[in-house]
């Protein structure tokens, strides 16, 4: 996947149909869907692959995985009216070579009917695609628990992207959300939602796995039932050391995905990530500099 070239007029123009028709950009699920989108279906996947090509010839993969659950069922609403915005820092700004990104939602295994949506890689305005195709289930099981685990797993096992695989550079996973991982990656919930057979494995090892080919981030936003709860920030910050992320604004979560992979590949500065925010006239400039800086307390 990932040809094609993202087009803020497409977008803008999907918006007006949309809005013309009373429709959301999540009208799959607004329908009241309550299963699993075929194009988002984790079930006997393969890979989802980040490919170069003649087109992007240097290509770098972002996954973007949000949990849907409670009071985080709002964040892909969010997401989707920031797409312009984070295609622009990427893209226009150079901040990666050749951006493919893909979206996923992450529940709970053990209680929901969706537990797991994974999208394609995409260049184009298939990104935007992928995201409506989101059931927002806003299940969970209100043990701050849900299945993160389940998600890396199929992240470190069902994905193929040629920046790691061609040029040894991690591609980036950054996971939206205010609750722990299950400590084990469940064989039984493997095999029934991704259709592998697996023998218990533990979240730390799944996610040494996860490491060896992707830069991992957990975003922890405002507005979340379990804002600022030091258990499960200490619980990330075992699991990913400094790359757990305390978000003020929701509204900023583009904006720090953006600078994080500029950061992540040299090419800016902070200072200069931030300066450009205010140049593309984001109002997200402190909001952001205090979530970043905050990785390093």
């Amino acid at each position: 996947m990932g040809h094609g070239r993202w087009s803020c007029d497409t977008y803008d123009a999907a918006q007006r149909y949309r809005r013309a028709r009373g429709e959301s950009a999540f009208a799959y699920s607004d329908s009241g869907a309550r299963k699993v989108h075929p194009r988002l279906d984790p079930y006997r996947v393969t890979v989802r692959e980040s490919r170069d090509s003649d087109e992007h010839p240097r290509s770098t993969a972002i996954a973007v995985l949000f949990d849907v659950t409670g009071s985080m069922g709002h964040v892909p609403r969010v997401l989707q009216t920031k797409l312009p915005g984070l295609l622009g820092l990427l893209q226009r700004k150079g901040y990666a070579s050749d951006p493919q990104v893909l979206f996923g939602a992450i529940g709970d295994a053990t209680c929901d009917v969706v537990p797991l949506q994974i999208g394609q890689f995409e260049s184009d305005n298939r990104m935007d695609e992928d995201l409506g195709r989101i059931v927002l289930e806003g299940g969970g099981g209100g043990q701050r628990t849900e299945s993160y685990e389940l998600a890396m797993y199929f992240m470190a096992r069902h994905t193929s992207i040629d920046c790691w695989e061609k040029r040894g550079r991690k591609g980036y996973l950054f996971i939206i959300g205010d609750e722990m991982p299950y400590r084990d990656v469940n064989p039984r919930e493997v095999n029934a939602i991704i259709g592998d057979r697996t023998e218990t494995i533990a979240v730390e090892r799944i996610v040494a796995e996860l490491q060896t080919t992707s830069d991992v981030y957990y975003i922890m936003p405002a507005g979340s039932s379990y804002v600022g709860d030091q258990t499960i920030l200490s619980t990330w910050r075992k699991l990913l050391g400094h790359n757990v992320i305390e978000l003020d604004d929701l509204n900023a979560v583009c904006e720090v995905i953006g600078l994080t992979v500029g950061l992540g590949e040299g090419t800016i500065s902070l200072d200069a990530g931030l300066s450009d925010l205010v140049e593309v006239g984001s109002g997200a400039r402190e909001v952001v500099a205090r979530a970043l800086d905050r990785r390093w307390i």
